[in-house]
């Protein structure tokens, strides 16, 4: 059964997914700045978001949580764990491979929510979508190829590179579940109950994931936990929280397409503050990625 219908928004979600997708692009730069092990990363970034979405919304939760069904519960724990797989498959890929070559697996997002679409939401994705997706898909490809690393004119491709790009590709996927996941329960839950409950679940699962393989979670430098923080309020709080809001009023495929927008984001950003020059191909690729970005928005229309 399709989610139902949903009520008039409050703020636009085409200008929210905007707002996502400039908050999620510092969601590299903060990582690089924090310089600690991806598990420890991971687990403070949604911790912190939970801690400050969980005091904003702490009565909406007490009303609302115990109104879940079973069913529901178990969504919601499989949003978490879907979550905390992401993050720690995908930040720890890039200890193994390089970042073009991981952005690009991990970008591959909107292909696998089209794909699960029809079965798991039961939203219908647009032939516009299908083509804006292709299109940001296509600059996301083009920017990584400029990136990637030669060899004697080839690509360099190892056994550790190739276990790099593995765990992208985990993280793809469960990017996937994760949104299509928080589309069913965004219409059965506010903004605030669902993240708290799902960035909360992710923390207690990545908790576990830190504690067993034994990353530090004590013992770093103030700026580390500065950098933490921002980490869990800019990219967290206010890129995923306006992703889920979004997730309320237009469908999981086009939500993962505008993710896309991160990659060009990012790159303006290391620019900017670690002087990471874009090449040629990079600044095209990008210019590829909005074009398809735009093509999506223009094609599936807001439900009033």
């Amino acid at each position: 059964m399709r989610p139902p219908a949903s009520p008039a928004a409050p703020l636009s979600p085409r200008i929210a997914l905007v707002l996502a997708v400039s908050a999620v692009s510092t969601g590299a730069l903060f990582v690089r700045l924090a310089d600690a092990p991806a598990l420890t990363v991971a687990f403070f970034r949604c911790l912190f978001a939970t801690a400050i979405l969980g005091a904003i919304g702490a009565r909406a939760c007490r009303v609302e949580w115990p109104k879940l069904s079973r069913r529901e519960l178990w969504i919601a724990l499989g949003t978490g764990l879907a979550l905390a797989v992401h993050f720690a498959s995908w930040i720890s890929s890039l200890s193994y491979t390089s970042v073009a070559s991981s952005l690009v697996i991990v970008n591959t997002t909107p292909l696998w929510v089209a794909l699960l679409s029809p079965f798991l939401s039961h939203d219908r994705v647009r032939r516009g979508t299908w083509l804006g997706m292709a299109v940001s898909v296509l600059g996301c490809i083009v920017i990584g190829a400029a990136d990637a690393r030669s060899s004697g004119g080839g690509f360099e491709l190892t056994g550790s590179a190739l276990w790099g790009d593995f765990l992208a590709l985990i993280g793809a996927w469960m990017a996937s579940l994760y949104m299509l996941a928080g589309r069913r329960l965004r219409a059965v839950l506010t903004l605030f109950p669902y993240v708290t409950l799902c960035y909360g679940t992710a923390a207690c699962f990545l908790l576990l994931f830190a504690l067993f393989s034994g990353a530090p979670l004590a013992g770093h430098a103030p700026a580390t936990y500065a950098w933490l923080v921002a980490l869990a309020v800019v990219p967290q709080v206010i890129g995923h929280t306006s992703y889920n809001y979004s997730l309320r009023y237009v469908s999981a495929a086009l939500t993962s397409v505008v993710t896309l927008g991160e990659s060009v984001g990012a790159a303006l950003l290391a620019w900017i503050f670690l002087d990471e020059t874009p090449g040629t191909l990079q600044l095209a690729g990008g210019v590829v990625v909005i074009a398809g970005v735009l093509l999506a928005l223009r094609a599936e229309r807001t439900p009033a």
